[in-house]
């Protein structure tokens, strides 16, 4: 995919997926191996550890990986096909391999540009194909601000509505620096909505509280703290007044859980008004309280467990239904499977929780 999308002049710096000698696939660059390549199992985490370690124990896959991924894995059409056994109408897609390798290649901005920009144009397929069914989600990074206003300008021309973006410094820079106001700019221009995903972004604490888990991507200390990225990005948005300066500016947060939310948003404005006691004047003159700002112009993905009618009430109808599929700590039914831990979510309480709050990121309100 990344060869066959990607630039003619940029082929040498595809991504890959390749066969070790034994026979397991893995996420290539160049020569180097950046993850193994998993064929995921709805709803079956334990069927994943049991793969790696046959990995680790030098044996070969009991059936190879290109024979054991699903068809509707990869195929646009097949995704949109199988939306009807679920009950769902449409879905958003995310980019499953660009959630492994971006801080791999955090040292290689050519070869990163090159590879988010192939998937961006094999998403534009996708949507075609899943006929208004599949909202693929586009791959961007605020490292090259002419990059990214053109991937914007060609993802909005093909109705392209979410882009995934790390939550974390950019070029040692915070999202709320003033060098990158260009970028929230030209996601309003464009109408993109900015996402943050659990994803291979660089860790919100110092790398060494992680150097001894060999899960590279998905690291203990990460899951634990799973909240932290997005709540430090949103907290940096919000006071020192990216949000205010760019009032038509939406931004979504996908797998990275909720149930922080209600805490954060208390935080949020209690944090900024004893700085503003404490200091003789505010940090940043706003209209609007940052608790405000976060309301008005972010939504956030709750898993069913984390009991998201709770949630509604507790921080405001902020929350989207997600299902986390095909992924093996996904749900095998989505819908069926969400609503036997979400609570009672039905009615009007649900309208948003189920379709309406993605459709506002994904601009269908417009």
């Amino acid at each position: 995919m990344w060869a066959d999308f990607a630039d003619p002049a940029d082929r040498h710096l595809a991504l890959r997926i390749a066969d070790d000698d034994l026979g397991h696939a893995w996420l290539m660059h160049g020569d180097r191996r950046i993850h193994i390549a998993e064929v995921h199992q709805s709803g079956d985490p334990p069927a994943m550890g049991r793969y790696r370690q046959r990995v680790l124990a030098g044996q070969p896959p009991e059936v190879p990986y290109d024979e054991a991924l699903p068809r509707h894995h990869w195929d646009p059409a097949a995704r949109r096909d199988q939306l009807d056994g679920f009950g769902v109408d449409a879905t958003v897609v995310f980019p499953n391999f660009g959630l492994l390798w971006e801080r791999p290649l955090q040292d290689d901005l050519p070869a990163t540009l090159a590879n988010m920009a192939a998937w961006n144009r094999y998403a534009v397929g996708a949507a075609q194909e899943g006929r208004g069914r599949l909202h693929p989600v586009a791959h961007v990074s605020l490292r090259d601000l002419d990059w990214l206003d053109a991937q914007l300008a060609y993802l909005s021309s093909n109705g392209i509505g979410l882009a995934m973006m790390a939550p974390g410094l950019v070029d040692d820079k915070p999202l709320s620096h003033p060098d990158l106001d260009r970028a929230w700019a030209a996601f309003v221009h464009h109408g993109v909505t900015p996402v943050f995903h659990i994803s291979a972004f660089p860790h919100p604490f110092h790398d060494e509280w992680y150097d001894d888990d060999s899960d590279v991507v998905a690291p203990v200390l990460s899951s634990v703290f799973i909240w932290t990225a997005p709540a430090l990005a949103l907290a940096d948005l919000a006071i020192h007044g990216v949000f205010a300066r760019h009032p038509d500016l939406r931004l979504g947060v996908m797998e990275l859980s909720a149930i922080w939310v209600p805490m954060f948003l208390l935080m949020l404005d209690g944090g900024f008004d004893f700085h503003s006691r404490f200091n003789g004047e505010p940090l940043t003159r706003m209209e609007r309280r940052p608790s405000e700002y976060v309301r008005n112009q972010f939504r956030v993905a709750a898993f069913g467990y984390e009991n998201p009618r709770k949630l509604i009430h507790q921080a405001g109808d902020l929350f989207m239904f997600c299902s986390d599929y095909p992924h093996a700590e996904g749900m095998r039914r989505p819908m069926e499977d969400y609503r036997l831990t979400s609570g009672d979510t039905d009615g009007e309480l649900g309208e948003n929780l189920y379709g309406g709050n993605v459709g506002w990121l994904l601009h269908l309100d417009t």
